[in-house]
C-alpha cells in the first residue's frame, strides 16, 4: 500500500509538470497560428494508451513515462519526422514563422515551469506559512548521524554557528549548506571549533548507509526492535529510557557511550512508561547495543519537551507573494550550486546524479499535500533548468540556434538542424542511461 501512495504522488506530480510544460509550447504556437499535430503526455512509442483527434491536433497518453511532447508542424524535434521539410514551407508551419515568434514558442515550456514553481511557493507560504526549526533553539546542539562528519571531527552536542562564514538561522537548511560548503564553525562547550569539509564530501557522505547528516537531538524513546534484540520482552514501544546504571540519559546519542562499558553484560535502566517510573534489566550485546531503534518525535512533542522550537511565520496573501518569489529564487540558486558541484569532477558529485527511481524515492510513503507541492515545485525548477541546457534535443538547444539566427541574420540549414537534433538526442539518451544506471547501481549495491 505504501508503494502505491508513493507511486500515485510520483505519477501525479510528473503528469502535472509535463502537461503544463507542453502547454507552455502549445498556447503560444496556437496564438501565432502554428499547427500543432500532437499533444502527448508520456511517449507513444509504437502505440498509445489513449488518443483522440480534436480539430487538427491529436491528444493522447503514451505508455512510456519518460516525459511528453507537442509535435509542431515544420519543426525538427524528438520525433525526427523530416518528411514535411522536403516540401515547400507552409504559412502554418513553425519554420515559416518569424524568429521572435519561434523563440517565444520554444521558451514557453520553461517559462511555465518557473512560473509554476513560484506560484506553488506563494500558495504554500500563504496556506501553510513558512515553517522552520530555529537553529538557536537547539540549546544542547545537534545530533550528528553521519559517520563521515564524525570522522571529520564534528560531535553530537556541537552547536552550529556558521557555514562558510554565514550565520545559520534555520536548522532545516544545515544539511544542504554543509553538502555544498567548505567549513563549519561550531560551539563545543563554549569553545569555537572549525570543521573542514573535503571537496568530495558529498560523495563520501552519500556512500554511507546513514542518509541524514544531522538531526535535532532526541530523547531515547523506543520505536522498534532489531530481529535479534534480547530486550523485546523487557521494553515496550514508547518507553522513554532516561538512565543507565544510575547515569542520566537525556538524548538518544548519549546511549552508545553509556552502554559500551557493559558489553555482554546486563544493566539496570530507568524507564518512563505510561507516565510511571519503572526499572528494567537490559541485556547488552557484544557491540555495546541493546537492539532498539528510536521512535520519531513529532514537532509538537519536541516543543513540549523543550528540545527545540518549530517557528512558523504567517503571511497574508499579498505578503506571501514576495516571500514565495524569494523562496523560489533561493531554490533556483541552490539548484544552480548543485549543478556546479556535479560539473566539478573533484567533488565526484556526478556519482549522485539520479534518474526516475531517485525522484520516486523523494516522495513520502504517506499522502501529504504539503510534501507533494513542496517536491513538485522543486521538480518544476529542475525541469526548467534542465530544459534550458544548450543540448539540441532540449528547448535550450532550439533557443541557442534561434539566438544565433537573430544575432547573425542567418538561419541554420534544415539538414544541420537535423544532424544537431540527432547528436542532442544521443547525448540525452546517454544522460538518461547514466542517471538511471546510477539508480540501478545503488539499488544493487545498497550504496
Amino acid at each position: 500500500m505504501d508503494i502505491l501512495v508513493k507511486l500515485s504522488q510520483f505519477l501525479l506530480s510528473l503528469s502535472l509538470l509535463i502537461v503544463l510544460h507542453e502547454l507552455g509550447h502549445f498556447i503560444p504556437a496556437k496564438i501565432f497560428k502554428t499547427r500543432v499535430e500532437k499533444f502527448y503526455l508520456f511517449f507513444d512509442v509504437k502505440f498509445s494508451l489513449f488518443k483522440k483527434k480534436i480539430g487538427e491536433t491529436v491528444y493522447g497518453i503514451g505508455w512510456l513515462p519518460l516525459g511528453g511532447y507537442v509535435k509542431i508542424a515544420g519543426m525538427i524535434d524528438e520525433s525526427m519526422d523530416t518528411e514535411q521539410l522536403k516540401q515547400e514551407p507552409q504559412p502554418w508551419e513553425f519554420r515559416s514563422k518569424p524568429a521572435w515568434q519561434r523563440l517565444i514558442i520554444m521558451l514557453g515550456g520553461v517559462t511555465v515551469n518557473f512560473v509554476l514553481a513560484f506560484v506553488i511557493y506563494i500558495g504554500m507560504t500563504w496556506y501553510y506559512g513558512d515553517k522552520y526549526i530555529a537553529n538557536d533553539s537547539l540549546k544542547d546542539g545537534v545530533w550528528v548521524t553521519s559517520d563521515v562528519l564524525e570522522g571529520l571531527g564534528m560531535q553530537s552536542g556541537d552547536k552550529i554557528i556558521s557555514i562558510d562564514g554565514a550565520h545559520l538561522e534555520r536548522f532545516d537548511e544545515a544539511a544542504l549548506k554543509i553538502v555544498m560548503g567548505k567549513e563549519i564553525k561550531v560551539d563545543r562547550n563554549g569553545e569555537e571549533k572549525i570543521i573542514k569539509l573535503p571537496v568530495d564530501f558529498i560523495n563520501s557522505a552519500s556512500n554511507r548507509k546513514k542518509t541524514k547528516l544531522l538531526m535535532p537531538r532526541m530523547p531515547f524513546v523506543v520505536g522498534g526492535f532489531s530481529d535479534d534484540s534480547p530486550n523485546q520482552e523487557v521494553l515496550k514501544p514508547k518507553d522513554f529510557i532516561h538512565s543507565v546504571n544510575g547515569v542520566e540519559i537525556k538524548y538518544f546519542d548519549q546511549m552508545e557511550d553509556a552502554l559500551k562499558p557493559f558489553a555482554n553484560e546486563k544493566v539496570v535502566a530507568g524507564v518512563t512508561r505510561n507516565d510511571k517510573q519503572v526499572e528494567v534489566t537490559l541485556q547488552v550485546n557484544a557491540e555495546g547495543k541493546i537492539g532498539v531503534a528510536p521512535a520519531l518525535i513529532t514537532h509538537n512533542d519536541a516543543e513540549k519537551l523543550g528540545l527545540y522550537k518549530l517557528s512558523t511565520d504567517r503571511y497574508s496573501f499579498l505578503e506571501s507573494i514576495p516571500v514565495g518569489i524569494n523562496m523560489g529564487i533561493n531554490k533556483l540558486k541552490e539548484y544552480g550550486q548543485q549543478l556546479k558541484l556535479i560539473g566539478n569532477p573533484e567533488t565526484k558529485a556526478y556519482k549522485e546524479v539520479g534518474g526516475f527511481m531517485a525522484i520516486f524515492n523523494i516522495f513520502p510513503d504517506f499522502w501529504s499535500w504539503e510534501a507533494f507541492w513542496q517536491i513538485t515545485a522543486l521538480l518544476s525548477i529542475m525541469l526548467g533548468v534542465m530544459n534550458l541546457l544548450p543540448i539540441p534535443a532540449l528547448d535550450g538547444g532550439h533557443v541557442m540556434f534561434l539566438l544565433y539566427e537573430m544575432i547573425s541574420g542567418r538561419k541554420p540549414s534544415d539538414k544541420f538542424l537535423e544532424y544537431a537534433q540527432t547528436v542532442g538526442f544521443v547525448l540525452l539518451i546517454a544522460l538518461l542511461l547514466f542517471a538511471n544506471g546510477n539508480d540501478i547501481f545503488k539499488a544493487i549495491t545498497g550504496k
